[in-house]
C-alpha cells in the first residue's frame, strides 16, 4: 500500500531531527521555478495571495527569498519531521524507530504545493504555499495547472516501486485534487473519520485530521500491506463501520472523545 497525506502550515525547524538520514525531493527544479516567480511578490502581495496577516505575509516573503539549494541538514530538514499540525500530531514521527522511518519512506507520500510530492526523509526548507492557492504562473492560472500530471506520474512510479496495488487516500480534498484519480494505477481507498456530536456522526475537521495521522502511523508501525487490515484500526476509540461505509469510502466512527 502507498499512502498520501497533506502537508501542514505549522513547521518545526528548531528541534533537531531524530535521524541524520535524508533524501532529496524529486521536483526541486519545479520548486525552483515556483520560487523564482514567488520572489517577485512583495510582502503585501504574499498576504493578499494567501489571505493571511501582514505578519505572516512578511514571514513567507522572507522564506521565499531565503530559499536556496543545495539542501543540506544545515539549511533544511526532513519533511516528515519538519511538518507539525493536526495530522502530524497524530503521526508523532519523532517517536519512530529507524525501521518505522524506513517503512514510511517506501509507503508514505506528502503532497505539497511547492514540492509536488515529498518522501518522509526528503529535505525541505520552510514555506507556505497551499495547493489551492490561485497563484498565476507560467504554466497556468493556479498550482493545479502548474503541476499538471507530474504528481500523478510520480505517485504511479512510487506505486510500482513499492509493488503497491492500493493507494490509501489520507489527504484533504484540496490536495488529493492534484492527482488525476482516474489515471492512478491502483485501487484508491479513502478512510473517512466521523465523530458523534449533537445526536449524529459528522466529520469534525480537527479530529479528522488527527485521525488521518493516527491511521498513517498505525499502518507504518504495524507494517500493513493488506488494506483489509486497516479495518482493524481502533486508535482513540475509532471503529470501522461496515454499515456506513460505501465502496472504497471506509467510514470510521467514534462516539466518545
Amino acid at each position: 500500500m502507498l499512502m498520501v497525506i497533506s502537508p501542514a502550515k505549522t513547521l518545526d525547524f528548531e528541534t533537531p531531527p531524530v535521524t541524520q538520514d535524508f533524501t532529496q525531493p524529486e521536483f526541486l527544479k519545479e520548486s525552483r521555478k515556483l520560487i523564482l516567480e514567488l520572489k517577485k511578490l512583495s510582502p503585501a502581495e504574499v498576504s493578499d495571495l494567501m489571505k493571511i496577516s501582514d505578519k505572516l505575509g512578511t514571514l513567507n516573503f522572507l522564506r521565499f527569498n531565503e530559499w536556496k539549494t543545495p539542501f543540506t541538514l544545515n539549511n533544511a530538514k526532513q519533511a516528515l519531521l519538519a511538518f507539525k499540525g493536526d495530522v502530524y500530531s497524530g503521526i508523532e514521527a519523532e517517536t519512530f524507530s529507524n525501521q518505522d522511518l524506513k517503512f514510511a519512506q517506501k509507503h508514505l507520500r506528502m503532497l505539497s504545493g511547492l514540492y509536488g510530492v515529498l518522501k518522509p526523509l526528503d529535505l525541505m526548507q520552510a514555506y507556505r504555499l497551499e495547493m489551492g492557492t490561485k497563484f498565476e504562473n507560467k504554466q497556468g492560472k493556479d498550482l493545479y495547472e502548474f503541476w499538471g500530471t507530474k504528481i500523478t506520474e510520480q505517485i504511479n512510479k512510487d506505486l510500482k516501486a513499492s509493488k503497491s496495488k492500493y493507494l490509501i487516500n489520507l489527504a484533504s480534498n484540496e490536495y488529493f485534487k492534484s492527482l488525476q484519480a482516474e489515471d492512478i494505477n491502483a485501487e484508491i481507498i479513502t478512510p473517512v473519520f466521523k465523530d458523534f456530536k449533537n445526536g449524529k456522526y459528522k466529520i469534525i475537521s480537527f479530529y479528522a485530521k488527527k485521525a488521518r495521522g493516527l491511521m498513517s502511523a498505525y499502518i507504518i508501525k504495524n507494517r500493513l500491506k493488506d488494506p483489509d487490515d486497516i479495518k482493524k484500526f481502533n486508535i482513540d476509540n475509532y471503529k470501522f463501520s461496515k454499515s456506513e461505509s460505501s465502496g472504497n469510502n471506509w467510514v470510521f466512527q467514534r462516539k466518545q472523545i
